[in-house]
């Protein structure tokens, strides 16, 4: 074990290791792309469609099991299935990473809006709040909280999951993974699984300091 984590560290360390088409930082760009891309399209699905139900209180339970359903559909399948349809390109993997982030971002934006206390909602209208005002003014600011998680927590499993483009000969941190298991190189696969949940944890951090202080910025 001694041996092992003394080759792992010399290869997260080796200046070589860092550089190149292969290299650390060229593979480690490509996850963050496959990654932040991924998480981006997913919001733009997940945050109207949850903003919507959860202001209207229409369509909840078609969307949030629908929402489950993406959850429970396995990730890898997903990819080869859509990779049979559509040919060898990024396609599949970016689907199979938006249909994995859709569910927490609407479960968590539904969430937040269904928690704001329907008095407030109230109080907004009979002071001459139109729909649209009340959304944007009242409900959101409140449920921000919960949409900041739902955020956090797609992010976070699409970092996690982003290694299956090595799967399809694409690169990202996954190709150490990959590459390191028809090599039978333990060293690399450890140093690929290491920086994907690096890369993971880093970013929930960052995320989480950004959320502290949009909510300190707000109370100030």
């Amino acid at each position: 074990m001694y041996e092992l984590l003394k080759n792992l560290g010399t290869w997260l360390t080796s200046g070589s290791q860092w550089t190149g088409t292969d290299g650390i930082a060229h593979r480690l760009a490509e996850h963050l792309q496959y990654s932040l891309l991924a998480t981006l399209v997913a919001a733009a699905i997940g945050l109207p469609l949850g903003l919507l139900i959860g202001h209207t209180g229409k369509g909840a339970f078609l969307a949030i099991n629908l929402a489950s359903f993406g959850r429970a559909l396995p990730t890898v399948g997903l990819v080869v299935l859509v990779f049979l349809a559509g040919g060898l390109s990024m396609l599949p993997v970016y689907v199979a990473l938006v249909a994995l982030a859709v569910p927490a971002i609407v479960t968590n934006t539904y969430a937040g809006m269904t928690a704001v206390d329907p008095d407030v909602k109230d109080a907004a209208r009979g002071q001459g709040m139109r729909g649209h005002q009340v959304l944007f003014q009242v409900e959101l600011p409140l449920a921000l909280p919960l949409i900041m998680t739902g955020l956090r927590l797609a992010l976070i499993q699409v970092v996690a999951t982003a290694t299956i483009a090595a799967y399809v000969s694409f690169g990202g941190l996954g190709r150490y993974v990959f590459d390191g298991l028809a090599q039978r190189d333990l060293v690399q696969v450890l140093g690929g699984a290491v920086l994907v949940a690096v890369i993971a944890v880093a970013l929930d951090l960052l995320l989480s300091g950004l959320q502290r202080f949009l909510f300190r910025h707000r109370t100030a």
